[in-house]
């Protein structure tokens, strides 16, 4: 039986019995009103036992009808590896683009961005950077056009590089406004891009799609973004799964360079094979493969870049011009002036096998590795604890570390292992889920239990997380969920403050704020309203309204006075 056949069996199960018979006298030749010929079809009398007995057996049959179109379901998504990607991606960019985290939103507080807040040992930048509007700004430069286009056609790079006044602007932006930002980059790209080459070549994909990294998190490992997303590749939980990245209460692999690379490498060759298009498939990391496939359709059935633009996602059509600009920023950097700033990232590293429980301050008292160097070279680790006894992990280590962890390897294992695993303690972080927090936007069918069952916790956590006073939600509402229960606990006289979970850059607007009036236009985002009026943003429009991303024309939302 087929996922259509069940379809049709649920959909003549929910016919009203008046259909029914109106059906059986079509099929009869039958016409007429009651009292005719038709009634000797259906009236004959039963008994309230007999019909309670039918009615009781249809139910069963269409329950069973229903179990075997959900394992069907649950069948088509595991055959399609990005059917699951698809949707979660089009839900985090729209909760990307509501929040103003376009590509062009080069600030602190967006952690996905090219101007991400540094980690390790690098010292971390409080200042916020200049933001454009990188569709309505226009760059000026010294560099011709020719030179530019000359450039790049040297550059002889796999992938097709265009070029236009879009391409231009971008280059322009990593390569001249950005070139202290950029400096920085190219620091960790001196440590971080032999590995991601090395893992390109292996998956038989273009080297050249390393600047990727730059775009989505400026090579940082340790990214997160508002919309859940993490890692230097910035995979959202579902599209780590199905890429084979390992997320639990003490691992996510997400935050492993390595891991995350080849997650990357096996995605993007995913998207090559589905457009058969190198720039297609950079554009579908950005929005999904079903974005860039509706824009397919709209644009007639065309499969080049530039002429699907148009229908592209917002944040979607900078991407691709980004990724030129950021490639030839790193190809051409001493051409701008922009000099890598150096980071204290070990040359040589050494890798062991770890089958055994190990936290990192074990390592650094026996051994003397640094806990912040041991931090930075294995950010994977969410708790400083290796839980090697249920897999075999990795630890990396600098390569002058090696002879001394060898020699204590022995006693290292037992070194204050009852204090560093405390069954309490284990115990707590296991029971506690991943902590992941996630953005769930409410499907058809879906009840508070159903989805709290989902994500390993209660009802009243879902319900305290976002402030909801019944077990009532609407199809479309998001809610904030720590998966496993891991959230935010709420005390006495800031339990209602805590309800309504916000990035620990943002504040909650109070409700009886002043605020103007604002009727929505066409064209208009959230975005773009909130940079009319300074010190509010995006998300504080969402918060003070109570509303999605969604806007209409028309629409009257409330901007609050800050």
């Amino acid at each position: 039986m087929n996922i259509k056949m069940i379809y049709a069996a649920i959909a003549a199960f929910m016919i009203p019995a008046p259909c029914i018979l109106q059906a059986e006298s079509l099929k009869t030749g039958r016409t007429g009103k009651a009292g005719d010929d038709v009634e000797n079809v259906s009236r004959v009398p039963k008994k309230k036992s007999d019909l309670l007995r039918e009615n009781k057996d249809l139910r069963i049959e269409l329950d069973s009808l229903k179990a075997e179109l959900d394992r069907m379901k649950e069948a088509m998504s595991c055959e399609d590896s990005l059917d699951l990607e698809i949707m979660d991606m089009i839900d985090e960019n729209e909760d990307k683009s509501a929040a103003g985290l376009n590509p062009e939103d080069y600030s602190q507080e967006v952690s996905d961005s090219l101007l991400s807040v540094w980690y390790m040992q690098q010292k971390i930048s409080k200042d916020s950077p200049e933001e454009y509007d990188m569709d309505s700004v226009r760059f000026a430069s010294n560099v011709p056009d020719s030179v530019y286009v000359e450039r790049i056609k040297a550059m002889n790079s796999f992938i097709d590089l265009p070029y236009n006044d879009i391409v231009k602007n971008y280059i322009i932006l990593y390569s001249e406004k950005m070139d202290t930002r950029m400096g920085q980059i190219l620091g960790l790209c001196s440590y971080y891009m032999p590995l991601i080459e090395e893992i390109f070549d292996e998956h038989d994909i273009p080297l050249e799609l390393k600047a990727m990294a730059v775009i989505e998190s400026a090579m940082n490992p340790a990214a997160v973004s508002r919309a859940g997303a993490k890692g230097m590749w910035q995979f959202m939980y579902s599209t780590a799964k199905i890429y084979g990245l390992e997320i639990n209460s003490f691992v996510d692999e997400r935050l492993d360079p390595v891991k995350s690379a080849h997650a990357a490498a096996e995605y993007l060759k995913d998207s090559y094979n589905i457009f058969g298009d190198w720039n297609l498939a950079i554009a579908s990391y950005n929005c999904g493969a079903g974005n860039v496939n509706r824009a397919i359709r709209r644009s007639g059935g065309k499969r080049a870049f530039w002429d699907i633009y148009p229908y592209l996602p917002r944040e979607t059509r900078g991407y691709v011009p980004a990724f030129v600009g950021a490639l030839y920023t790193m190809t051409y950097y001493k051409e701008h002036g922009i000099e890598p700033q150096p980071v204290a990232m070990p040359v040589h590293v050494d890798t062991f096998r770890i089958n055994k429980m190990l936290h990192f301050k074990q390592v650094a008292e026996v051994v003397g590795v640094p806990s912040e160097e041991l931090k930075n070279l294995n950010p994977q680790y969410k708790h400083e604890i290796i839980p090697g006894n249920d897999k075999e992990y990795i630890l990396r280590i600098p390569y002058n570390y090696t002879n001394a962890f060898i020699d204590s390897e022995d006693s290292l294992y037992a070194y204050k292992a009852s204090e560093y695993f405390n069954p309490v303690v284990i115990k707590k972080i296991k029971d506690g889920g991943d902590g992941e927090r996630i953005v769930h936007r409410v499907r058809s069918g879906e009840v508070l239990g159903k989805i709290a069952i989902r994500y390993r916790v209660t009802v009243s956590q879902i319900k305290r997380w976002n402030n909801l006073r019944s077990d009532n939600i609407r199809v479309g509402q998001r809610l904030v969920i720590y998966r496993g229960g891991k959230g935010p606990v709420a005390s006495a006289g800031t339990k209602a403050k805590e309800a309504q979970p916000n990035p620990p850059h943002k504040s909650t607007v109070p409700k009886d704020a002043d605020y103007t009036v604002y009727t929505v236009k066409s064209g208009d985002s959230l975005y773009l309203i909130a940079k009319n009026y300074p010190g509010v943003s995006a998300q504080n429009i969402m918060d003070f309204n109570g509303i999605g991303s969604k806007i209409k024309p028309g629409m009257k939302i409330r901007i609050p006075k800050l």
